[in-house]
């Protein structure tokens, strides 16, 4: 799937023409760099490898300086192969957000907001042991029995316990393109994505 990289911005809300409140999310969207060419010949698969957002030579090692100069750009703090474009690209092209039109639906990937070590009632839904009833005292989000009888004397694989919540990989399917604003780079799209403000996330067609 042909896309980009960007960064999400934030949240807002625009009014459509029937004058509906519409919650949307603004994405820093490119411009991108073609930083490699991968070609059947010589990787086995074709794609093009894209860079967003410059970063100082200092904090780049010596291997990407020279991975990047390649392309006749800077150094970049996120790369990330696309497959499908429908046009060939070389080294040092760049592309921008009017690879995009309004009113068509694009996924985005991003990586969840870290929530920490989480209990049972966040990170599952869980509704406590007993309610507020029977005298549970201090049991009220706690997770109830984990473990079978004495056969097979072992707690399950899967069994939904407490631990650590977000910072995973999601996606979110079929957003809108709400406004493609091309002097500035920005993508508005309907709904919420992943990740907290300034994470890069990756826009696929």
């Amino acid at each position: 799937m042909s896309g980009l990289i960007g960064r999400k911005i934030g949240m807002t809300s625009i009014f459509d023409e029937n004058g509906k409140n519409i919650p949307c999310t603004v994405i820093e969207c490119g411009p991108c760099v073609v930083t490699q060419v991968r070609t059947n010949e010589i990787d086995g698969y074709s794609a093009i490898q894209l860079g967003f957002d410059d970063k100082s030579e200092k904090r780049a090692i010596k291997a990407e300086l020279g991975h990047f100069k390649k392309a006749g750009t800077a150094a970049k703090k996120k790369v990330f192969e696309f497959k499908g474009f429908d046009q060939e690209y070389k080294l040092g092209d760049v592309i921008a957000v009017d690879l995009f039109t309004e009113g068509e639906f694009v996924d985005v990937v991003g990586v969840s907001k870290g929530k920490g070590f989480q209990g049972v009632v966040k990170r599952h839904g869980f509704g406590g042991v007993g309610q507020a009833t029977h005298g549970q005292h201090n049991r009220l989000r706690a997770p109830g029995s984990v473990g079978a009888s004495s056969y097979p004397s072992r707690v399950f694989k899967g069994m939904r316990m407490a631990g650590r919540m977000g910072g995973e990989n999601v996606t979110v399917q079929n957003l809108r393109v709400l406004k493609v604003v091309s002097e500035k780079n920005l993508l508005v799209v309907k709904g919420a994505i992943p990740g907290h403000k300034t994470s890069y996330v990756i826009i696929h067609k």
